[in-house]
């Protein structure tokens, strides 16, 4: 039996819409912030501060510099901009804080806002190990493909990114292609990221005509654009990407991902503000092209392995990360790319599990609006199926959590406990039959199916309990097809871009 997305659906009220709503995080359990509200104030005052003074690079002669000059920035012969802090201040004031991102029918979305959580399989890995024993290999859009239904099934995956790239298309016309598999393999929602401003535009035709119109996509957006520039420099696509979905109504995350000690100073705090002042100056743009757009800072922070020079350290990545939740919760806005749900280990082994678990778990107590990197493994290099299935299963986990504890007389029992008395027991009760189920997470892999006993069934360590699990979903799970009409329309347009860019 298919899985069906986790989404709201139109609902008859909004008290029905709410119930609905399991991306709900904010419960009666608060987020850990490990800063007191001076000190958030203190870093962005300081993000603010840098682009005052040592200003964010923009590629000159580009439209993205133009606009910034006729707002009044100061930008040098070499594309540095430097800005006003009112003008800042301003961007952060009037940015959109929250929006829907629809599933293919446009009749389910999620809120991309500050009080939900969504889970998301990414992204943009160039190698792919989809079998329990197999090495890593060169990934292609049919591996995109199969990690796109895979996802379409999976009860706790709430979108699809661009998990894997179609290494062998390596164009404009490849990235293009790789919007056009997700669409034909999922109804969830997307993301979306592309290194050409002119892929973002195919794909926007795309989404449209799925939507049936411009102004029908910009009602209810189909994906999510990310943006990623370098630290503090914004070369002529990105700026034209931010420019392009603002105008046409579609959301955008922009962010970096720094490595401090590298691109942004190796302390926390530094590379914080660092990654700040890169997110401030994309969303400025943004709201000079259209005020109340929602284009939302979104970088992470990654810092360099003193020991082996790669990208680590877990306890590094993870403070940094609990932080830059905290500063954009102050902020109002939606915090974007939680780096939760990846690993560094190079194949799905035990490193992977505890990497990806203890990741996971910390997300109960950062919780940002989407986690992209469910399934990626050897530093985003690679691309794992079994570990999208782990993804998943802890996913339902945090939502199971997220719920809280209901406490009122049906739940505290005590004419219950008065009537059983001292010396009785609970096990034959009604109270017990009706509620010994309501806090069970309902896991697949884990809990009661961890093999402490057989009960009849064979004692299957995790891997094979997912491969066997994943096997089932390939061979059962099949997204709804578009309609013949939709189709054709996608390869039209695919065949003008791609004979736009021959002539």
């Amino acid at each position: 039996m298919a899985h069906r997305p986790t989404l709201h659906r139109r609902a008859a009220s909004a008290a029905a819409a709410a119930t609905a709503d399991r991306g709900l995080h904010r419960g009666p359990t608060p987020p850990y912030e490990p800063f007191d509200a001076a000190t958030v104030d203190r870093l962005i005052d300081a993000a603010v501060s840098l682009l005052r003074d040592s200003g964010c690079l923009f590629e000159p002669d580009t439209e993205a510099s133009q606009i910034l000059r006729s707002a009044g920035c100061d930008v040098s012969v070499d594309g540095v901009v430097r800005f006003d802090p009112g003008l800042v201040r301003a961007a952060l004031g009037t940015v959109g804080r929250r929006a829907r991102l629809w599933n293919r029918d446009a009749d389910a979305w999620l809120d991309l806002d500050a009080a939900h959580t969504w889970f998301i399989p990414g992204m943009t890995c160039i190698k792919v190990c989809d079998a329990a024993d197999a090495a890593p290999r060169d990934s292609t859009a049919d591996d995109l493909a199969a990690v796109t239904r895979l996802a379409d099934a999976l009860p706790n995956i709430d979108a699809v990114c661009v998990a894997c790239k179609d290494v062998p298309r390596s164009d404009a016309d490849g990235e293009i292609n790789e919007f056009a598999v997700m669409v034909q393999n999922t109804t969830k929602p997307l993301e979306y990221l592309c290194e050409h401003a002119a892929s973002l535009g195919v794909a926007i035709d795309l989404a449209a005509a799925v939507r049936g119109s411009r102004e029908a996509l910009a009602e209810r957006p189909y994906f999510l654009q990310i943006v990623t520039p370098l630290p503090l420099g914004y070369w002529r696509t990105h700026g034209d990407q931010i420019i392009l979905a603002a105008r046409s109504g579609v959301p955008v995350s922009v962010g970096t991902l720094p490595i401090g000690g590298a691109s942004t100073p190796i302390t926390v705090s530094g590379a914080i503000v660092n990654s700040l002042a890169t997110d401030f100056a994309g969303m400025v743009l943004g709201q000079l092209v259209r005020p109340g757009a929602f284009v939302i800072g979104s970088s992470d922070v990654s810092f360099m392995e003193p020991a082996t020079g790669g990208i680590g350290h877990f306890s590094h990545a993870t403070l940094a990360d609990l932080a830059m939740h905290q500063i954009r919760r102050r902020l109002g806005i939606p915090s974007f790319t939680g780096y939760a749900g990846q690993a560094s280990a190079p194949t799905f082994n035990q490193d992977a599990v505890w990497e990806i678990g203890a990741s996971l778990m910390q997300v109960f107590f950062s919780r940002p609006a989407t986690l992209d990197y469910l399934g990626s493994l050897d530093e985003g290099i690679t691309y794992s199926l079994h570990a999208l299935c782990l993804c998943d299963e802890l996913a339902g986990l945090l939502r199971s959590l997220w719920r809280g504890i209901p406490v009122d007389a049906e739940s505290i029992a005590l004419d219950v406990m008065r009537a059983v008395g001292p010396r009785g027991n609970y096990l034959a009760l009604d109270h017990t039959a009706s509620h010994c189920r309501d806090e069970v997470w309902p896991a697949r892999y884990l809990g009661a199916m961890l093999p402490t006993r057989s009960n009849g069934r064979p004692l299957l360590d995790l891997l094979a309990r997912i491969d066997l699990d994943l096997r089932r979903i390939q061979a059962t799970h099949a997204p709804p097809p578009l309609s013949p009409q939709t189709r054709s329309r996608l390869g039209e347009i695919q065949a003008r871009a791609a004979a736009a860019r021959i002539a």
